[in-house]
């Protein structure tokens, strides 16, 4: 009771920090979990004129259909493969990225070199997409002049299926690779000083001191966020792939994201894309609850 009471008096105490929380509550609550209902959908057959609480109820009916569904297999390969390239080449990005911004000294240097790489974040994925277009070109772009110019041949990169993925994954890296050192660099600047000074007592170099206590020290940082990149591992870039895509790509550019939205959007069949939604969601949460589970096995740094 007594331990209510304090809880209370501190709460109205600092009641002007806790209002400051109530728009990130309001937005999570608004778009995060009222959209919940819908979930529903998945487990019926879904009509607009009946609406949720009249339309027929058909049980795990569209969970079955997508398995059986012959676009099944291509999508969730794509989904899969697009996503362990993402992660397995954009994540250590940052890192790596963030370790060289930590060896510059020259302060004006280093933060003219950190502003360039974060401008690409801000950039929208039109945007980002329509260089890569631009860039890659069969007649005038920057590349294939640059292939031309050192004695190979003009590449049509958009009609080949297999520059689809690293065009989509080095374009990816381009753009998130700079903001994602903020929060590395924010790890770095928690590791203490007097380990570096001690190090250097005892004759270790650069590359030693990186290796020993630079990636130590960030390496709970590192887990955390391996973690989160292989929960979010079929979480494709949705818009970045339906503006790259071309029918001649469907092989190994077909995506769960893009077909729940061929399938949902223009082939109003929103019970079977909820469907599929769902089951993308359980696997995602699986994919995170066993790495946090190995995390927690192994090591002292976990979600929960």
């Amino acid at each position: 009771m007594l331990n209510q009471k304090s809880f209370w008096k501190r709460f109205i105490k600092d009641y002007e920090l806790h209002l400051l929380v109530l728009p990130g509550l309001a937005v999570l609550l608004i778009f995060k979990y009222l959209p919940m209902y819908g979930i529903v959908m998945a487990f019926q057959n879904f009509n607009p004129g009946k609406g949720i609480f009249g339309s027929d109820w058909v049980g795990f009916k569209h969970i079955i259909d997508y398995f059986e569904d012959p676009y099944f297999y291509r999508t969730m390969r794509n989904t899969f493969l697009l996503g362990f390239y993402t992660l397995l080449f954009s994540f250590p990005a940052p890192i790596i990225l963030a370790l060289l911004f930590n060896e510059i000294r020259n302060r004006i240097f280093k933060r003219v070199v950190q502003t360039i790489s974060y401008m690409p974040y801000f950039l929208s994925t039109v945007i980002v997409v329509g260089l890569v277009i631009e860039y890659t070109n069969l007649s005038e772009g920057l590349i294939n002049n640059i292939i031309e110019m050192l004695g190979g041949q003009r590449i049509n990169f958009f009609a080949l299926t297999r520059w689809f993925r690293p065009l989509y994954i080095l374009s990816g890296i381009w753009q998130g690779v700079g903001f994602g050192t903020i929060i590395y660099l924010a790890a770095l600047s928690g590791v203490d000083e007097e380990l570096y000074e001690a190090a250097v007592i005892d004759g270790a170099g650069r590359f030693k001191q990186m290796r020993y206590i630079t990636l130590p020290g960030i390496t709970p940082t590192i887990t955390i966020m391996l973690i989160l990149a292989v929960g979010g591992i079929l979480g494709n870039d949705f818009q970045k792939i339906l503006l790259m895509y071309r029918p001649g790509l469907y092989e190994v550019a077909d995506v769960v994201s893009t077909y729940v939205y061929r399938a949902g959007i223009e082939g109003a069949n929103y019970s079977y894309s909820t469907a599929i939604g769902l089951f993308l969601s359980v696997v995602s949460f699986v994919f995170l609850y066993s790495t946090n589970k190995i995390s927690k096995k192994f090591g002292d740094t976990y979600l929960w």
